[in-house]
């Protein structure tokens, strides 16, 4: 039986130490499924920090973009996170928010075609401050557009704020 959760919040809200500690709630060997680019150091110390925060039980897998590709079936996965995901997408089609946000959905929806447990981590971009130029004020509509259309197919979807799951869903 598919299931889809949800979690989004602010910057350092909990949402990836909640959504593995749901993961390892419904399974002995969940899969982290990470989508973040190196871009520079302190992205790579970012990825490190998340690596350490999973043990021995976890298995890895790392796709920028193209998750559907994977056979994901009757696996327990953490989804780590739709906004890097959509950055690779806006980045790759120089900032065409359109074709991103198309590429993005298509992409999402055959995803989601699999029978497995996903729990999908996000950001609420629009929730701090407004932007200060074009390209980050429509990517910013673009997340936010991305997590409407997640957060529909999901069957629950959670609020983190402050290290609390607030379930909205």
């Amino acid at each position: 039986m598919k299931e889809i959760i949800f979690i989004t919040g602010g910057q350092r809200s909990g949402k990836s130490s909640y959504a593995q500690k749901i993961a390892l709630q419904k399974s002995s060997n969940p899969t982290y499924l990470a989508t973040a680019r190196v871009w520079d150091d302190d992205f790579k110390e970012r990825i490190l920090h998340h690596q350490s925060d999973r043990d021995h039980r976890w298995t890895t897998i790392e796709e920028e973009k193209y998750l559907s590709k994977l056979d994901l079936k009757n696996t327990t996965v953490v989804l780590d996170c739709i906004t890097l995901w959509l950055t690779n997408f806006y980045f790759d089609s120089k900032y065409n928010i359109q074709k991103s946000k198309e590429q993005a959905i298509t992409e999402w929806d055959k995803l989601i075609s699999q029978d497995f447990t996903l729990i999908v981590v996000g950001n609420e971009l629009g929730m701090g401050v407004h932007p200060e130029n074009e390209n980050a004020r429509k990517f910013a509509d673009l997340n936010g557009w991305v997590n409407q259309h997640i957060a529909e197919s999901a069957n629950e979807v959670f609020l983190m704020t402050s290290g609390i799951p607030v379930k909205i869903k």
